[in-house]
């Protein structure tokens, strides 16, 4: 631990996509197969780690194991300092814990060194660098050298907890101030923020999962979770959103609509991926070509050709109506339909007109 990670560590405070960088000096420092850092705040634990890779462990970890024991012991001890496994479990203790026996040693890992910090303004911090078994626990004297850089990483983790989060909730608050129900999401679709009014359709509608935010209703999550790994794997180059949920009971059909965040937009939101928006569809009017395209990332033609369906034309009689053949007609609408999610003409028609999905027959297919 040199002068070089402390100003790595202290510019991390305040630009937290610089984070991985910094856990993965820690993870080199410690011999370590990956690192993490998680923090709890206001009831969401989020967490940066120091690849792609291991994030899949830490995920993994999450879903498999939560409140897990291993986790359990480091935050009981309350203990100024590091930690490594051999100082919380006996091997007969580790050989026996699903965490170890199931999830970790076949991995080859196992061998982990962590500390917990609880700050006074409620935030909680996990530092944890995990190592491959092969290299054995590490040495009284590297736990004394951590110990005396854990200052430095409290402040930074707290500086930098609070600075991401009073961005993404003033974000999220901007938007509730719009009626809107709204998340930001980080780059594995994880919420940073979650907005009152999103919070209120926690079950019904979206669940906060260790993984990532779901959607409640199966089809639509079945769309939502690949546009979130593209803007995982390419932020820059991920399309806009917008799915469809079905109505359910007296809510009315909602579309959720996920935009990356790009360019210059990160230099506030520092480890944000997306914005997710929901807006609830209570047309009960023909919606015009303009409200229909704002609903989807549609093109002005398909916008055009979805009005006009929704306002209960046949293909046929559409595309008299716009001047283009029949077949066209057909083919624009096959791309309404995939840009949408839906699969039934019928289901289009009750989304637009906030009707109940798929209770209307079927027309002109």
């Amino acid at each position: 631990m040199d002068e070089r990670f402390l100003e790595s560590l202290y510019e991390a405070a305040v630009v937290p996509e610089l984070w991985p960088e910094v856990l993965r000096r820690f993870q080199n420092v410690t011999r370590g197969a990956g690192a993490v850092l998680v923090t709890v705040a206001a009831g969401q634990a989020r967490w940066v780690s120091s690849s792609a890779d291991f994030d899949e462990v830490v995920t993994t970890h999450f879903e498999r194991f939560p409140g897990n024991e291993r986790t359990r012991r480091l935050i009981a001890r309350n203990h100024a300092g590091f930690l490594r496994d051999v100082d919380i479990f006996t091997s007969e203790e580790m050989a026996a814990e699903p965490v170890y026996a199931d999830f970790l040693v076949p991995r080859g890992l196992g061998i982990g060194v962590a500390t917990s910090i609880a700050s006074p303004s409620g935030e909680a911090f996990i530092l944890h660098a995990e190592r491959e078994r092969r290299e054995g626990h590490l040495e009284p004297e590297m736990i004394g050298r951590l110990d005396a850089m854990r200052p430095h990483l409290a402040r930074a983790m707290l500086l930098s907890a609070r600075l991401d989060f009073e961005r993404a909730r003033g974000a999220t608050q901007a938007l509730e101030a719009m009626g809107l129900p709204a998340a930001v999401l980080d780059r594995n679709g994880r919420p940073l923020s979650i907005n009152a009014l999103l919070a209120e359709m926690i079950p019904e509608v979206v669940q906060d999962r260790p993984s990532r935010l779901t959607l409640t209703n199966a089809a639509a999550d079945g769309l939502l979770a690949p546009a979130l790994a593209a803007m995982g794997r390419a932020p820059a180059g991920a399309t806009v959103r917008s799915i469809p949920v079905a109505r359910q009971g007296e809510r009315p059909p909602l579309i959720v609509h996920l935009s990356p965040i790009r360019g210059a937009a990160h230099d506030i939101f520092a480890r944000a991926a997306a914005i997710l928006v929901v807006t609830p569809v209570v047309l009960s009017d023909m919606p015009s070509a303009a409200v229909v395209q704002g609903l989807f990332d549609l093109t002005p033609a398909e916008a055009r050709l979805a009005a006009l369906i929704a306002a209960g034309s046949r293909p046929r009689d559409a595309a008299a109506t716009l001047g283009v053949t029949e077949e066209t007609a057909r083919t624009t609408l096959k791309r309404v339909m995939a840009k949408t999610g839906l699969h039934r003409q019928s289901e289009l028609v009750g989304m637009l007109r906030g009707a109940r999905l798929g209770a209307a027959s079927d027309r002109g297919e």
